[in-house]
């Protein structure tokens, strides 16, 4: 899975580089929507919607730097995924929030074996996830998350306005990467067009009116995470075994990120690194049990913002952990990036998207198009499509455990491209070249 430049993910730049490229990595990540939805969710006082917030930016932080620092060495920024949300919610709202974390320890655990010592994770994607399947994962990710930017867009206050900004936003982010890669002198405008399209789409949202910083004046300075936030751990056999089938379904996500990373920056996802980052996952479940916030995995926007700024360097990716540890430490720049107009974020987050989708088909390129390969990498996309735009009320009227796996597109198509690959009939093969 390489490309066609590989990029040098050890790449040594600079402090002022990285930092300014980590914070574009951060700005692009909206941490905060995951754990407002989920206090939503479990209707948590305003005091706990604020711990969950400030503990999901310091547990991001902290496995980020363990991650892309010393156990995956890939350029992967960590950050809550939605695919655990109808879970977490459910064991939440019957159990309460000492299950949900208690939960996590165990999982942990078998995560961890699963890397090492036992190395088995890196055999399982072997057999479960070849290129076909990584490939067809980074293009559901890219396509599942279309949707939720879009609807960012259309279903809040002043749509017209919201589009307006997110358009903006748009056209400004394309606009400098393209001034960055054809102009020489202008290169360091693709470094910062993530940075830069922010600022460009909250200008245009303080024109309007749309930008509010009120927020910010309110927030406090410095504020110290706790240990067991939400009260003592609880462990529930049932809540266990929830939370280890979706996480299971998470790695299946992560793994597609990672190739998404490789697939971009023309590294090898060998054994040690992905044993490795299954270790790294197992740490973030285990952080998160103990301080609280959202659970953390691989977040695949960043393999578009390597692709958009072309700098794959781990430096840059551990400044942003950093920069994710100050703000969870400093709830007022935590305030500050949650304030930035949510169409900002959605009109960015959905370039990225396309980004991350076409990376996906550039793994897929080389492998021959059998009528069994296009089901395989077609029929995934329709189910996690289908999965996105199926009504709310449908699936709340599903069973519980399939409840939960409609609730994520994402995770829908994963297990679908493992499922197809491994069950159609195998008649030309996989990886023949074009």
């Amino acid at each position: 899975m390489k490309t066609a430049v590989p990029l040098n993910i050890d790449e040594k730049i600079s402090l002022p580089k990285s930092l300014s490229l980590g914070a574009q990595h951060v700005l692009a990540m909206d941490l905060y929507i995951v754990p407002i939805i989920l206090a939503g969710l479990l209707s948590l006082s305003v005091g706990d919607t604020s711990s969950l917030i400030q503990m999901t930016f310091i547990v991001a932080g902290l496995c980020t730097i363990i991650q892309s620092g010393f156990l995956l060495k890939l350029p992967v920024m960590q950050g809550p995924s939605y695919i655990p949300i109808g879970a977490i919610a459910a064991i939440g709202k019957t159990m309460g929030m000492g299950a949900v974390y208690g939960a996590m320890i165990p999982v942990a655990i078998c995560v961890a074996l699963l890397g090492r010592p036992l190395n088995l994770f890196s055999r399982l994607v072997k057999t479960f996830v070849p290129p076909i399947v990584g490939g067809t994962v980074i293009i559901v990710v890219g396509i599942s998350l279309l949707p939720v930017a879009f609807n960012g867009i259309y279903t809040a206050d002043r749509p017209a306005e919201n589009i307006l900004i997110a358009m903006a936003s748009m056209f400004s982010l394309s606009a400098f990467i393209l001034l960055g890669c054809f102009i020489k002198q202008l290169h360091w405008l693709r470094l910062a067009s993530v940075l830069g399209a922010i600022v460009v789409g909250t200008l245009v949202a303080e024109s309007m009116g749309m930008a509010d910083f009120s927020a910010v004046s309110q927030a406090a300075w410095i504020e110290l995470p706790s240990l067991l936030p939400f009260g003592e751990l609880v462990f529930d056999p049932l809540a266990i075994l929830t939370l280890l089938f979706v996480t299971m379904i998470v790695l299946v996500e992560t793994t597609g990120t990672w190739c998404a990373v490789t697939a971009v920056t023309g590294t090898d996802l060998d054994d040690n690194r992905l044993n490795r980052g299954a270790t790294g996952e197992a740490a973030g479940q285990f952080i998160c049990s103990l301080l609280g916030g959202s659970p953390v995995t691989g977040y695949s926007t960043n393999a578009g913002i390597i692709a958009v700024t072309g700098v794959a360097s781990r430096r840059a990716i551990i400044a942003g952990g950093f920069i994710l540890l100050v703000l969870g430490l400093v709830p007022k720049l935590t305030s500050l990036i949650a304030s930035v107009p949510h169409a900002v974020i959605a009109g960015i987050f959905a370039v990225i998207c396309v980004v991350i989708a076409m990376n996906g088909f550039r793994v897929v390129q080389n492998i021959h198009l059998t009528e069994r390969n296009m089901l395989v990498i077609g029929l995934p996309i329709m189910l996690a499509l289908g999965a996105v735009l199926m009504p709310r009320e449908i699936i709340y009227a599903l069973p519980e455990l399939v409840g939960y796996l409609a609730n994520s597109g994402i995770a829908i198509g994963a297990l679908a491209a493992v499922i197809l690959n491994f069950v159609l009939p195998n008649e030309a093969p996989l990886e023949a070249e074009a």
